[in-house]
């Protein structure tokens, strides 16, 4: 792969269509079906044996856990805690999805670097909370974006900027997560060609290709530490924009 973008290209390994449409299975479903295994072995690990004082796996678990309700608990408030499943499962599948794609030597593909696994979670989060705020407060919901105590003539711009911004959310979610994690892989796949390409020139492979090994390492390790941020980043957004449903802020 010279071309740093091919990384990216969705296969297909078992070609399939329903009713005209193609549901084929490719790279980025086997991906995201490992993902999905991955969770549910850990989870299953951590939870099968519950005891009172907890082991490496149940801590994990626990930890985890109790990290997405005290998020909610901290931007919601105790009435987002009923979201916690939900907030949870989009956190851990995203974390999943982006480590996974960091393991090298062995084809590994990253499906959050592709904007239609994005915008699917992003939409996923926004017709939640759409619903959400519906159901708990009917037409006043749109007194979200109507700013309180203002004149109608200011209060109707502001409302038209604040529901536009409204309604750009699951694009900002989506575009946040997809880009960061397909510049982290791109920058990657740009030094680890330096390292080959340096590292081949006769008698100074040490003295040629050193910096860029060094400078992948540290990459490598900021591009873990960015795919655990994403996921937290993209699980916090989707609190807050909860917190807007349950609460009008």
């Amino acid at each position: 792969m010279a071309n740093p973008m091919e990384q990216f290209a969705v296969k297909t390994i078992k070609p399939l269509e329903v009713a005209g449409y193609d549901v084929s299975f490719t790279n980025s479903s086997l991906w995201m079906l490992i993902a999905l295994v991955a969770i549910s072995a850990f989870l299953f690990i951590g939870t099968a044996k519950p005891q009172l004082v907890p082991g490496r796996a149940q801590a994990a678990v626990e930890y985890l856990y109790d990290f997405v309700r005290k998020m909610l608990d901290e931007n919601v408030g105790p009435e987002g805690r009923r979201f916690a499943p939900l907030i949870f499962a989009v956190f851990i599948f995203v974390l999943a999805c982006n480590l996974l794609g960091m393991i090298p030597w062995v084809g590994s593909f990253t499906p959050t670097s592709h904007i239609s696994v994005t915008l699917g979670l992003a939409l996923l989060v926004f017709v939640t909370v759409c619903i959400v705020g519906f159901a708990r407060h009917g037409l006043h919901f749109f007194a979200l974006f109507w700013p309180h105590g203002s004149g109608i003539a200011l209060g109707a711009f502001v409302f038209v900027i604040e529901f536009l911004s409204f309604l750009s959310r699951p694009f900002t979610l989506a575009i946040r997560l997809f880009a960061n994690m397909t510049a982290g892989h791109v920058l990657l796949k740009v030094f680890g060609t330096f390292v080959v390409t340096l590292g081949s020139f006769g008698a100074l492979p040490y003295v040629a290709g050193i910096l860029p090994l060094g400078v992948i390492v540290a990459l490598t390790a900021l591009e873990v530490l960015i795919a655990v941020v994403q996921a937290y980043v993209f699980a916090l957004l989707a609190s807050l924009y909860l917190n807007d449903a349950i609460n009008l802020h």
